[in-house]
């Protein structure tokens, strides 16, 4: 078990930088997951950390050693990659024990530790079949055993659940976050899927064009989001947007691009122009006494809840209704949010804006 220190970090590929001068800190035992749309840099950040990628300027270090001039086999890190790489010609043991045998570690060892990586993931019954005779999530547990048996003092994971059916990606989740928590082994993972981001990691660490958008825990970025990059990216579906201006006056409104003017419980403060006023779509909800006229465009009954798009005026709008509704597409109904939930955001920087709450509750139509 390690730390991770990682310091103005740079990758270039000739004259175009992809990595630009990211830094952060990973402490021992914890589960960081590096998270971003694709072609944001995060699967480069891991191959840096792990040494499979060159380092154009700065430091990554692994517990008190600066790593940067070292091989990946010298950091002492263990890799986990998304297409598993197993040998087909070798049996599950024979896969698990591998990099033992060729660092020439006694086979009385390999054999224990190889028997201990199986008890722990479920394989030992698996122990001589070989890859075409696993399921995706029996060849996934036994590209973490291989990295388990070597006992490394941190984990790489690069999306390891991308080739899996959702059923099973849900299942796996749990187990390698359960296999974290009793290894208590510093991992650094990366995924596109924020849900894997949220339901896994201890800290986020969200990217965007090769550059650090915000760090915290996973709760603390759904709630306080730095800009609208970080609240449309996290929470599924996306956040809503609606772009406006707030009316002057003691009551806060505010008037969307569309003309609709909607009341509020809560203001940004020192603002008194243009806003974007952010919605989660789970705080939205059918309200005839406060909520504002609605065109609903498409219903998706999902059991539990109902997703639903709709518009108001010329603004789009992602609901997640409680229960079953019974309501159609082409129908008009009231949409309410919560007012204590809201954001804004800068329209030109996209930055958060603080809120100040006001006495009158609710919010509708104004």
């Amino acid at each position: 078990m390690a730390t991770v220190q990682v310091r103005d970090l740079k990758k270039s590929y000739g004259a175009a930088e992809v990595i630009h001068g990211v830094s952060m800190d990973i402490s021992h035992g914890e589960f960081v997951i590096l998270v971003g749309p694709s072609g944001c840099g995060k699967s480069t950040l891991l191959r840096m950390i792990a040494g499979l990628e060159d380092i154009s300027g700065g430091t990554v270090s692994i517990g008190d050693r600066v790593v940067n001039a070292l091989s990946p086999k010298e950091r002492n890190i263990a890799m986990v990659f998304q297409n598993y790489a197993l040998y087909p010609q070798m049996t599950v043991a024979q896969n698990l024990g591998f990099s033992l045998e060729i660092s020439s570690v006694p086979k009385a060892t390999i054999r224990q530790k190889v028997a201990d990586a199986a008890e722990i993931l479920g394989l030992t019954s698996l122990l001589d079949r070989k890859p075409s005779q696993l399921s995706g999530g029996q060849r996934q547990r036994v590209a973490m055993g291989r990295a388990i048996v070597r006992d490394p003092d941190v984990f790489l994971f690069d999306e390891p659940l991308s080739n899996l059916d959702a059923k099973l990606r849900v299942r796996m989740r749990a187990e390698i976050k359960a296999l974290h928590q009793r290894l208590g082994t510093t991992v650094v993972y990366v995924t596109h899927d924020q849900v894997e981001a949220m339901t896994m990691a201890d800290r986020i660490v969200v990217l965007r064009a090769g550059s650090i958008e915000q760090v915290g825990a996973p709760l603390d970025l759904y709630d306080e989001p730095a800009n609208m990059f970080v609240a449309g990216f996290l929470g599924s579906p996306s956040m809503n947007f609606l772009k406006g201006e707030l009316v002057p006056g003691s009551a806060a409104r505010m008037q969307l691009e569309s003309g609709e003017t909607l009341a509020l419980a809560a203001r940004p403060e020192g603002v008194v122009s243009d806003v974007v006023l952010g919605l989660r779509p789970q705080d939205m909800a059918i309200d005839p006494e406060r909520g504002t006229p609605a065109k609903v465009m498409v219903v998706e009954p999902t059991g539990s809840d109902t997703h639903v798009l709709a518009m108001i005026g010329d603004t789009e709008i992602a609901c997640v209704l409680d229960g079953r509704p019974g309501i159609a597409a082409g129908e008009m109904v009231p949409l309410s949010f919560a007012s204590d939930k809201v954001h804004f955001f800068d329209p030109k920087t996209e930055a958060r804006l603080t809120t100040t709450g006001l006495s009158r509750a609710g919010a509708g139509p104004a």
